[in-house]
């Protein structure tokens, strides 16, 4: 197992959760204190590595993901400063192309034709708020009108869920997974990657994590289902022997 510089869990003590009164700026100093600690002891033993990533970027994967602040990339995949090119938004939404062209549809461009990244990842997450949002068919967004707005890209998902006779915590699950479907096939839809897979250049892979335990599922296109992080390396490598 690889073990990474940003494996160590934050030194600092957990600060209030949003909503709480911060007006003291705790918050903030707590973030001045984190870039401290990097420039004092984190840089100075990677050194080699930042100074190397000064003038270009040559990432192997485009990683889209939600914005939740629990869910992070190069923690998950033990990944250091210049292998990942990251994309974050509400819900790991990709609209399909022409739909809502913008700054997803921007990132994932530059990174296939500029970037030349070898695999594209999109990772939704368990316990996920615009899934919940999405499930409340639109009632827990009436007043955040942008965000209403943004998760008509997925309502195909909750139209494929609410045929299940699912409830509760299921619904939400349902949907995590649903998104991740769907997602991929708007990805699909872009130029520049249905090209570039075409052409045997490009993968893209479907992820759901895990918050509380840990783990990871991937898609498995063929079938349609999500399989453990060890059946879906099994798989890649006996595909990777067979060549």
């Amino acid at each position: 197992m690889r073990k990474r510089e940003n494996s160590t869990p934050d030194k600092h003590p957990p600060q209030p959760h949003a909503g709480h009164d911060d007006s003291c700026g705790c918050g903030l100093l707590h973030l001045l204190e984190g870039v401290d600690e990097f420039t004092q002891h984190v840089f100075p033993g990677n050194k080699e590595l930042f100074q190397s990533l000064a003038h270009s970027q040559a990432p192997h994967t485009l990683f889209i993901t939600c914005a939740d602040s629990r869910v992070s990339p190069e923690m998950i995949t033990q990944t250091r400063p210049g292998e990942l090119f990251v994309c974050r938004n509400i819900g790991n939404i990709v609209p399909a192309y022409g739909e809502m062209l913008g700054g997803v549809s921007a990132v994932v461009e530059f990174a296939v034709l500029a970037l030349n990244v070898q695999q594209i990842v999109l990772c939704g997450h368990t316990d996920c708020g615009a899934m919940k949002g999405l499930a409340s068919g639109g009632a827990a967004t009436t007043d955040m009108p942008t965000v209403h707005a943004w998760l008509r890209n997925a309502e195909a998902a909750r139209s494929v869920v609410q045929t299940r006779g699912l409830e509760g915590d299921a619904v939400v699950q349902a949907l995590v997974e649903e998104n991740v479907r769907l997602q991929l096939t708007h990805l699909s839809t872009h130029p520049a990657v249905a090209a570039r897979v075409a052409q045997g250049r490009l993968r893209l892979q479907g992820w759901v994590y895990d918050i509380g335990h840990g783990k990871v599922a991937v898609l498995d296109e063929a079938h349609g289902s999500f399989q453990s992080l060890a059946e879906a390396r099994a798989r890649l490598q006996r595909k990777l022997t067979a060549k």
